[in-house]
C-alpha cells in the first residue's frame, strides 16, 4: 500500500524536476535570442557618405548594363526603404531615429549641398505621421537623383577623402549614443584627395591603381607582400566600437586580376584596426541583386 502511494509521488517530482529543467533551458534560449537579435525599439541612426568622384562619371567610367550612379541610386533606395521598415515595425511613442547623408569633399554646387541638408531626417514621437513615414523613400530617391544628375552635369568632380571623414568627422557626426549607428559608403574602393596626401612607412591615406602597382601589390605574393611590409591604410581613429560600416560599390581596375582582393585587405585591415567589429564590403553589383544584402545589414538579420 505504502509503495503504491510512493510510486505517484515519485513520478509527480521527476515530472516537475523535468518541467523546471525545460523551463529553464527555454528561458536561456530566450535570453540568448534577445541578446543576438537587435528590438523593434531599437533607434536606429544611419548615415550614407557619398564618393561624388570621377567613378560616376559617364565618359570615363561608362557602363552600359547600368550607369554607376544609377547603381548608386538602386542601393540608396534599398537603405531609405530598410530605414521606413524599421520606422514601420516600431510604435509611434517608440519612434527617435535620424537618417543623413554626407558628402567628403563637399561638392562645389551650393545646390546640391542644399539638397542634403534637405536629407536630414530626424523623426521622433512628436513629428512620426503616417503622411511623413509614407514621404521618406520617394523623398530620397528624387532628391539623390537631383544630387547625382548635378554632379554629373557639372563634371568637376572632387575626389575621394573618405579617409578624412573617418579622422575628422565619422565620430562627430556618424555616431550617437543609445542609437544604432550605421554608415552606408558608396564608393569603387578606392580614396584619393591632394588636400590629405600623408605616408607613413608604407601606410598611407590613400590607394589608387597606379599605387597597388607601383607597391607590386599586382602578382600573386601580393598577400605576402602586403603583410610582411605592413601595406595599408594609416589608422583613422582608435575606437569606433560604436559604428557598423557597409561599404558598397567596389568596381577593381581590370587590369590587375588581384586588384579586388587587395582593396579588401586594405579596407578589412583599416576596419579592423579602428575596431569596427561589424562591416561588410560589396561590390558594385545590380540594386536587384544588391536589395536583400543591403536590408538584412541595416535591418540587423541573420
Amino acid at each position: 500500500m505504502v509503495m503504491k502511494n510512493i510510486l505517484p509521488i515519485m513520478a509527480m517530482s521527476l515530472l516537475l524536476v523535468f518541467s523546471v529543467s525545460c523551463k529553464q533551458e527555454s528561458d536561456k534560449e530566450a535570453e540568448k535570442e534577445s541578446e543576438t537579435k537587435s528590438p523593434v525599439s531599437e533607434n536606429y541612426n544611419i548615415s550614407i557618405l557619398l564618393d561624388l568622384s570621377d567613378r560616376i562619371s559617364l565618359e570615363k567610367n561608362p557602363n552600359p548594363t547600368m550607369q554607376y550612379y544609377q547603381r548608386d541610386l538602386g542601393y540608396i533606395k534599398s537603405v531609405s526603404e530598410a530605414f521606413t521598415e524599421h520606422l514601420k515595425s516600431k510604435r509611434i511613442r517608440q519612434i527617435d531615429d535620424k537618417m543623413q547623408l554626407f558628402f567628403n569633399p563637399e561638392p562645389l554646387d551650393p545646390a546640391i549641398n542644399t539638397i542634403a541638408q534637405d536629407l536630414r531626417i530626424s523623426i521622433d514621437k512628436n513629428n512620426a505621421s503616417k503622411k511623413l513615414l509614407n514621404s521618406i523613400n520617394s523623398d530620397y530617391a528624387s532628391k539623390t537623383s537631383k544630387i547625382y544628375e548635378s554632379a554629373i552635369k557639372d563634371n568637376k568632380y572632387v575626389g575621394s577623402d573618405i579617409w578624412s571623414f573617418f579622422d575628422n568627422k565619422v565620430k562627430d557626426q556618424c555616431i550617437e549614443n543609445k542609437y544604432r549607428n550605421i554608415l552606408v559608403i558608396l564608393t569603387d574602393g578606392y580614396m584619393f584627395d591632394e588636400s590629405t596626401v600623408m605616408k607613413e612607412g608604407n601606410r598611407t591615406t590613400y590607394i589608387t591603381p597606379e599605387l597597388i602597382r607601383k607597391n607590386g601589390l599586382n602578382t600573386k605574393d601580393w598577400d605576402k607582400k602586403l603583410q610582411d611590409q605592413d601595406y595599408g591604410f594609416i589608422k583613422a581613429n582608435d575606437d569606433l566600437s560604436n559604428l557598423e560600416v557597409l561599404v558598397i560599390g567596389i568596381n577593381p581596375n581590370k587590369n590587375n586580376p588581384y586588384e579586388e582582393k587587395v582593396i579588401r585587405s586594405y579596407w578589412t585591415k583599416w576596419f579592423t584596426e579602428m575596431k569596427i567589429r561589424h562591416f561588410e564590403i560589396k561590390n558594385a553589383d545590380l540594386p536587384s541583386n544588391m536589395e536583400n544584402i543591403i536590408k538584412d545589414f541595416v535591418l540587423n538579420k541573420e
